[in-house]
This record gives C-alpha cells, sequence and structure tokens, in this order.
C-alpha cells in the first residue's frame, strides 16, 4: 500500500539522519554495486563463440548499425549508438514504436540490426521481427534466454541468462541495463580496434569542446603567420619593436628568423621588460639576436594539442612556435588562445610526458637554458 504518492515526504518524517545510520546506508550501496559487479564477472566467463560471430557480422558491416530496444534498454541501446558512432561504426537508433509507424524506412538491405531486450518477449519489440525479416537484415539480440521470440529469430544471440536486478524489489532494471551496457561496449570497441581504429579517426569523430581540441594538430588552433609579429634577427630591438606592429589582439612574442627564414629565436614582452628594469635602454639600438631567446622551444607541424599544452603547462610557457621540417616557422600557440584547457591538461609529473614530446619530435630546450 503505498501511503503518499507526492515526491516530497510528510512534514512529520523524522530527519533522515535519525533513519537511517550511516553504515546501514552504505552497505545498501555497497550491496547493489556488488550485485552488478558480480554479473559483470559472471559475463566474462560466458563469453563464447556467440560473442565472436556477433563482431563477424559488424566487422563486415557495410552498412548502418540500426540499434533498437525500448523502455531502460532502448536508453542502453541509444548510449551504445553514440559509442558505435563514435568509433568507426556508422549506427543509428530506431525506436520500436516509431518503426511500425513509419521509421522502419530507415532500415535497408545492408544494415545489421542490434536488439535490446532482456526479457526477449517485449510487445514493441517483438512486433518489429516480422517486419525485419521480410527486409532480410541480419539481427544480433542481446537478450536472456535463447528460447524467448527475439532469440529464436535472432541470427546471432548474446544471452545474458539468469541475472538478479540490484533493485531491493527485483524489480527495476539495473544489473540487466550494466550487464548489456558492458556487452554493447565489448562489441564496440572490439570491432573498432580489429578494423585499426586510430587517435586520428577519433579526433576527426570529436571536433569540438576540449576533447576535439585536445586531440586535433596544432595548426588547427595555431596562429597563423598573418596573425604572428615576426621580424629579421639582424635587425635592432627597437626596428623590430616598430616593424612588427600588429592591429588587434597581439601576441607576446615576435618570431625572428634568419636570412632563409629559418626560426632562430624569439623576442617575448617579459625579455623587453627585463632590459628596461635593469636600465639597459642601450641595447633597444642592438642587433636583437643578442637579446633575444635564442633556439626556443618548439612543436613541429602536426604535433597533437595534447602535447603542445602539456608543453605550456609544465614549462609556463606563453607562446609556442610552430615550424614545418625544415625549422621555418608556420605560426604560433598563444595560451590566452587554449587557456581553458590548461588545468585539464596532462599532468606534470606524468613519466610519459617526455616520451610523447619525443615522439612528436619536439624539442626540449627550455628557454631558461639557451639563454
Amino acid at each position: 500500500m503505498i501511503k503518499d504518492s507526492t515526491c516530497l515526504p510528510p512534514a512529520t518524517v523524522e530527519p533522515f539522519s535519525q533513519q537511517f545510520a550511516s553504515g546501514e546506508v552504505l552497505q545498501f550501496g555497497r550491496e547493489i554495486i556488488r550485485t552488478e559487479a558480480d554479473a559483470l564477472q559472471r559475463l566474462v566467463q560466458r563469453l563464447d563463440e556467440a560473442f565472436y560471430q556477433a563482431v563477424n557480422v559488424l566487422y563486415d558491416l557495410r552498412g548502418n548499425l540500426i540499434v533498437t530496444g525500448i523502455g531502460k534498454a532502448g536508453l542502453i541501446g541509444q548510449k551504445l549508438v553514440a559509442t558505435f558512432a563514435s568509433t568507426g561504426t556508422r549506427a543509428h537508433f530506431l525506436h520500436p514504436s516509431e518503426a511500425l509507424h513509419g521509421d522502419l524506412g530507415r532500415v535497408c538491405r545492408g544494415d545489421v540490426v542490434l536488439m535490446l531486450s532482456q526479457s526477449g518477449e517485449t510487445g514493441e519489440v517483438v512486433q518489429l521481427l516480422p517486419a525485419l525479416r521480410k527486409i532480410n537484415v541480419p539481427l544480433v539480440a542481446i537478450t536472456a534466454s535463447l528460447s524467448s521470440s527475439v532469440g529464436q529469430a535472432a541470427d546471432v544471440i548474446l544471452a545474458l541468462g539468469d541475472l538478479d536486478e540490484a533493485c531491493s524489489l527485483g524489480l527495476a532494471p539495473s544489473t540487466s541495463t550494466t550487464v548489456m551496457l558492458a556487452l554493447g561496449d565489448a562489441l564496440a570497441l572490439v570491432v573498432s580496434r580489429l578494423r585499426g581504429f586510430q587517435t586520428e579517426d577519433f579526433a576527426r569523430f570529436h571536433p569540438g569542446g576540449a576533447l576535439g581540441l585536445k586531440l586535433s594538430c596544432v595548426e588547427e588552433h595555431m596562429r597563423g603567420l598573418n596573425g604572428c609579429r615576426m621580424a629579421h634577427e639582424g635587425l635592432t630591438v627597437r626596428e623590430v619593436l616598430i616593424a612588427s606592429t600588429k592591429p588587434g589582439r597581439r601576441s607576446g612574442a615576435i618570431l625572428l628568423v634568419d636570412t632563409t627564414g629559418r626560426l632562430t629565436g624569439l623576442f617575448t614582452d617579459s625579455d623587453l621588460a627585463r632590459l628596461i628594469e635593469q636600465r639597459q635602454e642601450g641595447a633597444l639600438d642592438r642587433p636583437v639576436r643578442q637579446v633575444m631567446s635564442a633556439i626556443p622551444t618548439v612543436v613541429p607541424a602536426g604535433t597533437r594539442m595534447t602535447v603542445a599544452i602539456e608543453m605550456l603547462a609544465e614549462r609556463k610557457f606563453s607562446e609556442l612556435p610552430v615550424v614545418d621540417q625544415q625549422g621555418n616557422p608556420i605560426g604560433l600557440i598563444d595560451v590566452t588562445d587554449v587557456v581553458g584547457l590548461l588545468p585539464d591538461a596532462v599532468e606534470t609529473t606524468n613519466p610519459e610526458g617526455d616520451k610523447l614530446k619525443q615522439a612528436a619530435g619536439v624539442r626540449l630546450f627550455p628557454r631558461e637554458e639557451a639563454a
């Protein structure tokens, strides 16, 4: 009997802390997680030839993967669509009810259907089976029972077996959806791995946001030479400052090149401030090569933004020149353009950091060491 159907508890109910002890609540939470974790461990042991067959079907897929399910299984299906799509398998979600009212037109020969149903007897899902059979598309099913309607209709059956839902009533989909999600992820990621899906491919499908920026290459986000200040190393400091004036928001560094166009140094606003603070005004009329930061740290074109961001964070740099294979500057990474990423940069204690930079061909010469 439901005592109160409202979301808020009655005003007379005792405070939570007086009704439930901390240890009791933690025990409940651990029991739920343990139940689901145990089911995942059993799933590891259940993987058999059917999983191999399912991977084979998806690996050979030339059309689209159509994922369908309803209720909580449908929500898991929508997540799996996102995982498949972002890891190299074209995937779309088909709502069973909408499919029966026209959306079945999205399915055609060459596609594969992945159907999720714990019982294998859900009405809306079962109604789809005759129509899918007429279209003649392979059906991969994730369901509990081989003998269910869905299980009998499927070409490949990934049977979940008997599962105890973690819900105290044994009713709310919890363990079953956790297992479905893990099994679907395994399918998507194994297929992606076998197809040779690389970081470059992942970056192509994630162009937006912080993730896209980190996975992209530096030349996609650097300031091009038309937005940089650049001058010849033989000019005096004063001439360099005058010649490199640019309208708009400027970078705090001037790229200095030799007669061949090769980058030989940087002269930054901080370098100018030091000359003034040290009362070296006479240096303003000396060649800038005498006071510039020679052999600056650079990143070659093609370097991942993760590497550039790590270097900016570790070295406390404000600017990072980007050069081509000949050492000629092609642009500049300015900290103000990527400042939002710095808190999430690779940890400076990461022992793989220098390996990443070495693999990218980065010259590791801090300005302080080169001065």
